[in-house]
């Protein structure tokens, strides 16, 4: 009998000391949450390179709060010290009321210590540098009309910005982290939300990233709507070609004009930039392999399993949530609008020379966007390649969601 009991106190003691008693339904919530992001990120294949390592990063922090805990200084008797076999000798002492105490540092979880990277805003310019590595902007030096396309895209982020300031439930900082998922771009909004609304970091990244990989179920029926058959239709002609020089000049000459009209944005720009000029100046092939691969990969890593670890279910199964999902859609809708809506112009302007769909790619998710705008095109018309006219807004969608970040960190006290 003495032994049954000492086996169901030490079940007891273990289940005590497990995650088990300390979990709310929020977290169980979730998980599953996190499983239907993890199906999502492998089945599908829906951005799998970030929304994996955030489902999972979501799924982990649920089961296991700890991972995402401060570091604390505590101040403890020399008798507690010694019940957790601790040398008191190791430690500094303070007195406080006459009474000898001794700090006792408890270090924060693995994930608190990742996350500095995203908190002091160093892991999306690194991303940003990846993305400029890897970016071929010769279509939009070709045709720099493609930077209007780019531009209009942006109008979903301010719209949405005075949008949701006006219905009172976000504060300005709010609504300028929420609108700027119009952008499509998910290192762009976390970078602004952890400057504006970092309690609202989990929800947005989410909501940014499901939407970027949501572009060809959410952008054909848009571009559909706004567009004839006869603009859908329209063949344009072959780009020029784009010099070396000028490859060369164009990040230099972007940079130097957006720092100094717009600091805040020289981050994000700043390391697209020098991503790009790596690519182009051909003579750093191994620091311009590494910015596209090995360290691409780790920040990447880094960012979405710390981003995915806000997710909490208490901060994530809000009532707020619910509004940031549906206004990040109608964001990011309206982004796609009204890219369509300046091709139409263009198309006018033009004669019929521009098909309004390359205007949908003005949007930050290169290059599917892209590639969307190729698919419709070719189904109204075979004989229709897009896909090199619709890079150009692409890459101008990437600038320009830097931009539109750097005017709302400007303009927004924070």
């Amino acid at each position: 009998m003495e032994i049954l009991n000492q086996l169901g106190a030490m079940i007891s003691g273990l289940i005590g000391s497990s995650g088990l008693s300390a979990l709310h339904w929020e977290n169980y919530v979730m998980m599953l949450v996190a499983f239907v992001l993890i199906y999502l990120a492998i089945k599908k294949q829906y951005e799998p390179l970030l929304l994996l390592p955030i489902a999972f990063g979501m799924l982990l922090v649920n089961i296991c709060p700890e991972i995402m805990g401060m570091p604390q200084t505590l101040l403890e008797t020399k008798e507690q010290i010694l019940a957790q076999n601790l040398d008191p000798s190791t430690f500094s002492t303070v007195v406080v009321d006459g009474q000898t105490y001794y700090e006792h540092i408890k270090y924060g979880g693995l994930f608190y210590y990742l996350y500095q990277g995203v908190k002091l805003g160093i892991y999306p310019p690194l991303i940003f540098l990846g993305i400029g590595a890897m970016t071929d902007f010769g279509p939009l030096i070709a045709n720099p009309k493609s930077f209007i396309l780019g531009a209009a895209a942006q109008v979903g982020i301010f719209l949405t910005f005075i949008c949701a300031t006006a219905l009172s439930i976000f504060t300005p900082q709010e609504a300028g982290s929420i609108a700027i998922i119009g952008g499509a771009d998910g290192p762009t909004a976390i970078f602004v939300t952890t400057k504006l609304a970092p309690q609202l970091l989990g929800p947005i990244a989410v909501a940014a990233y499901s939407y970027m990989a949501l572009v060809p179920i959410i952008q054909p029926p848009i571009m559909r709507l706004l567009t004839t058959k006869k603009e859908r239709s329209v063949v344009m002609g072959q780009l020029r070609p784009v010099s070396k020089l000028e490859k060369i000049l164009f990040p230099i000459i972007v940079v130097t004009l957006v720092a100094l009209l717009l600091p805040d944005a020289a981050p994000l720009v700043g390391m697209l930039m020098l991503g790009n000029l790596f690519k182009e100046s051909g003579v750093v092939d191994r620091i311009n392999k590494t910015a596209q691969n090995e360290l691409m990969n780790i920040v990447t890593i880094f960012l979405g399993v710390t981003v995915g670890a806000t997710a909490t279910g208490t901060t994530f199964l809000t009532i707020q949530t619910g509004g940031i999902i549906l206004l990040g859609l109608f964001a990011f809708s309206l982004a796609t609008a009204s890219g369509v809506l300046f091709g139409k112009i263009m198309y006018w302007a033009t004669k019929g020379k521009v098909n309004p769909l390359i205007g949908s790619a003005g949007v930050s998710a290169v290059p599917m966007a892209a590639r969307i705008s190729q698919k419709v095109g070719q189904e109204e018309n075979p004989g229709n390649f897009l896909l090199m006219h619709a890079m150009g807004p692409n890459v101008a969608g990437v600038i320009g969601s830097a931009v539109a970040a750097g005017v709302l960190l400007s303009t927004i006290p924070h």
